[in-house]
This record gives structure tokens, C-alpha cells and sequence, in this order.
């Protein structure tokens, strides 16, 4: 059977197609684009959704890690003349703990002597002080830290009335 080839006045001259199929085709191209655009904006909000989970858990860890920061600030604090070959040990811990948590972004900060200011500090008791201002940072209690430039805990703070 041979394949018959169609008459010169059945096919449509180029550019000249049924206007339903040109509409249908238009309405499809636009599904098309809308639902690549709608699949690409889902990526990216997926991409900054996975990105901020991850930056809460690691500041969850981190609030957790803050104590042992502080206890391990502690018991050097108090380390006695006959405890230094301890001491030692604890001032590695410290360093590479505190080494760690710089690497990742996380900051100490320690306040003494600046304005008190409630969104970075949190203060525990106020003194009074002659030839100092109301409102001044006397001592730090606990360190401050934050995560790229927020928060983390707040400096823990004696303040002069």
C-alpha cells in the first residue's frame, strides 16, 4: 500500500493554522511556563526553609553547649596554685570548645562598662557606684553570645542605679 501525499490545496499555508489550535497551543505553553516558574520558586523555598532549620538546631545546640563554656570559665576561675597541671587540661577543653564555636559563627560578648541595653543584656541585680552613670554596665555575671549577629543568650549583668 503506498502512502498518498496530500493535495497541494489541502495543506494549510505556514502561518495561516486554525485559530483554536494556535489558542490551545498558547494555553498550554503558558501552563508550561507558570508550572516551571511554580516548580522553581517551590526549590528555592525549600532551599531557604531547609537553610533556617538548620541554623535553628545549630543554635538550639549551641544555647545547650553555653553552660559547659561557663562551668569550664568557672573552674578555672578557681583552679588553686597546686591544680595548675589540672587546670592545664581544662584550659585545652576550653580553648578548642571555645575554637569550635567561633568557627561556626558564634560570638561571646562581653559588655562591661558599655550602656545597658535590654536587647543584648539581661540584668540580674543593680548597684550603686559613685562617679558612674544610671545605667551602666558594671560587671558581667555570664558572657553574652550570638549567631551571626543575633542573639543567642543574653549578657547576664549587674547594672549601677
Amino acid at each position: 500500500m503506498e502512502e498518498r501525499l496530500p493535495e497541494p490545496d489541502e495543506v494549510e499555508p505556514a502561518g495561516e493554522q486554525d485559530p483554536d489550535v494556535e489558542r490551545e497551543r498558547d494555553e498550554y505553553l503558558e501552563l508550561a511556563q507558570r508550572t516551571q516558574a511554580e516548580l522553581e520558586n517551590y526549590r528555592k523555598r525549600v532551599a531557604k526553609d531547609l537553610a533556617a532549620a538548620g541554623e535553628r538546631a545549630k543554635a538550639g545546640l549551641v544555647r545547650e553547649l553555653l553552660p559547659v563554656v561557663d562551668n569550664l570559665e568557672r573552674a578555672l576561675a578557681s583552679a588553686d596554685e597546686g591544680e595548675q597541671h589540672l587546670a592545664e587540661g581544662v584550659r585545652l577543653v576550653h580553648a578548642e570548645l571555645v575554637a569550635l564555636l567561633e568557627r561556626n559563627g558564634i560570638e561571646s560578648f562581653d559588655p562591661e562598662g558599655e550602656s545597658f541595653d535590654p536587647t543584648f543584656h539581661e540584668a540580674i541585680s543593680t548597684r550603686a557606684e559613685d562617679g558612674t552613670d544610671s545605667g551602666l554596665v558594671l560587671d558581667t555575671v555570664e558572657k553574652g553570645y550570638k549567631l551571626n549577629g543575633t542573639v543567642l543568650r543574653p549578657a547576664r549583668v549587674v547594672v549601677s542605679e
